[in-house]
């Protein structure tokens, strides 16, 4: 059995004993699975201490592979190792190291001792596929995981919040509760009643106007996402009134519950869209432009008179204004890959029209940014500082792919195939600004759509600064 070594380190800005309890809270387990790579928690106990034990399902191309590691040598600042039990791997052994360098620093070192199955038949089938998949996931995961202590580092002072979330299940929920837990807030969703509800369930039914008050007594913050997807179909006269109902009425609701709490929490950060600005050409907007025309406009300005009540009541309000969130989880990104990835991508439309998009990880940041900053409130721009073209979508997606991006989506293909949904999704444009986060000192991790479709594809063109990434190989039985 030929035994392969991968080694990844990077320096960390936090401690040795913050960043193992990064690793040890709910959530470091999906913060650490890049977006790209759908893998599926099945089960998962204990923890990561000794006799832990967690079942993934794994995609290897087109299969997808049971994966079983259980965890020991739990030492804790330390380190901690997962050892496959079950799995596609002949041996697989990880061990995560937290070496001190002084206070308020540490050297974050993943050591992998892997082989392949089937020896020499593996070896020609695999390696190559294993060094890739190592190197681009470890990269984005020293990243990540820098980059969330760091965010977390920031608003330390407020120390840790109840913070409950509503659409808490979708994509964008439940990233964002993966980010808040790792950083140590406790979370609570926000969600339909179930025959057995867990623990940090809240439950709500908007449709029947059914929330438990007393629940929501005493939280920090409310993160409000929920709200049908917009973009999943055509707008038939029953899907638009969908859309309209399940964003205002369920608004309305929750901001008049809390407007009526005895301790009702500080800020309630609501979810909105750009499409509050409707079609605007190439024109520049920020939160101080006037509203749009068009439905997603109309939505959008009932969705955010619906918190009024909490307005009332004195609790800050914030209405986040979201561009199209890009994540090779899902959403726009996601359903563009496949054609582009054959080289048959393009523009949509004319290609001229303005695109502005936000990755994923800067709305998870600008959303804590927004739940600290005590002088954030009402309308909030959450997109990149750079804005493009539906053109330089495409040529920046297909250079990111390494693939032709030529071939065009008619306008008139657009409207047989999507009707008012695609006009107002693919073929209107907004170039919105974030002036306001800019103005209150937030930092994009990705302003460029180039860094942001690499970061979220794991297609960087070299390691991080400060990561180090390498490979070695020994013949002989694994120790």
């Amino acid at each position: 059995m030929r035994v392969h070594r991968f080694v990844a380190r990077s320096r960390i800005r936090a401690s040795a004993a913050e960043t193992f309890r990064w690793h040890e809270r709910p959530g470091a387990l999906e913060r650490l699975t890049p977006p790209w790579d759908r893998v599926e928690v099945l089960a998962r106990t204990g923890g990561i201490r000794d006799g832990g034990r967690v079942v993934l399902h794994v995609p290897a191309g087109p299969i997808r592979f049971r994966w079983v590691a259980e965890h020991t040598d739990y030492d804790e600042d330390r380190r901690f190792v997962d050892r496959q039990i079950e799995g596609p791997f002949s041996h697989w052994i990880h061990e995560h190291r937290f070496e001190p360098d002084g206070d308020a620093a540490c050297f974050l070192v993943d050591r992998i001792e892997f082989a392949l199955p089937g020896w020499l038949a593996g070896e020609l089938a695999g390696l190559g596929a294993a060094r890739e998949r190592l190197t681009r996931m470890f990269a984005w995961r020293h990243e990540i995981t820098a980059a969330d202590l760091d965010r977390h580092a920031a608003a330390r002072a407020r120390g840790p919040l109840r913070i409950a979330v509503s659409g808490a299940t979708g994509l964008l929920g439940s990233a964002l509760r993966a980010f808040l837990t790792t950083g140590g807030h406790a979370v609570f969703r926000l969600v339909r009643p179930r025959p057995v509800p867990a623990v940090d369930d809240i439950p709500w039914d908007p449709a029947a106007g059914r929330l438990e008050a007393a629940r929501l007594e005493g939280l920090d913050a409310v993160v409000h996402l929920a709200g049908e997807n917009i973009g999943s179909g055509r707008w038939t006269k029953a899907r638009v009134e969908r859309i309209r109902a399940s964003r205002v009425a369920p608004t309305r609701l929750l901001a008049r519950t809390l407007a009526g709490l005895k301790s009702p929490p500080r800020v309630l950060v609501c979810a909105s869209a750009v499409g509050w600005y409707g079609d605007r050409g190439d024109e520049v907007l920020d939160e101080s432009s006037g509203p749009g025309d068009g439905f997603l406009a109309e939505v959008c300005r009932q969705w955010e008179a619906a918190a009024a009540p909490a307005t009332e009541r004195g609790i800050r309000v914030v209405h986040l204004r979201f561009g199209v969130v890009l994540t090779a989880a899902g959403g726009a990104l996601a359903r563009m890959l496949p054609a582009f990835r054959l080289g048959a991508g393009g523009p949509v439309g004319s290609g001229r029209q303005v695109l502005s998009w936000v990755g994923l990880d800067d709305v998870l940041g600008a959303i804590h940014f927004a739940i600290g900053r005590e002088d954030l409130a009402g309308p909030v721009n959450v997109t990149s500082p750079e804005p493009v073209t539906s053109a330089e979508m495409a040529r920046t997606l297909g250079k990111v792919l390494r693939r032709p991006a030529g071939m065009p989506l008619p306008a008139a293909v657009v409207r047989l195939l999507f009707g008012e949904m695609g006009r107002s999704l693919l073929l209107d444009g907004q170039r919105v600004l974030p002036r306001k986060l800019l103005g209150a000192g937030f930092c994009f991790r990705h302003p460029s759509l180039e860094a942001a479709l690499r970061f979220e594809l794991g297609r960087l063109d070299r390691p991080p600064e400060g990561v180090d990434l390498r490979f070695g190989a020994e013949s002989g039985n694994p120790g």
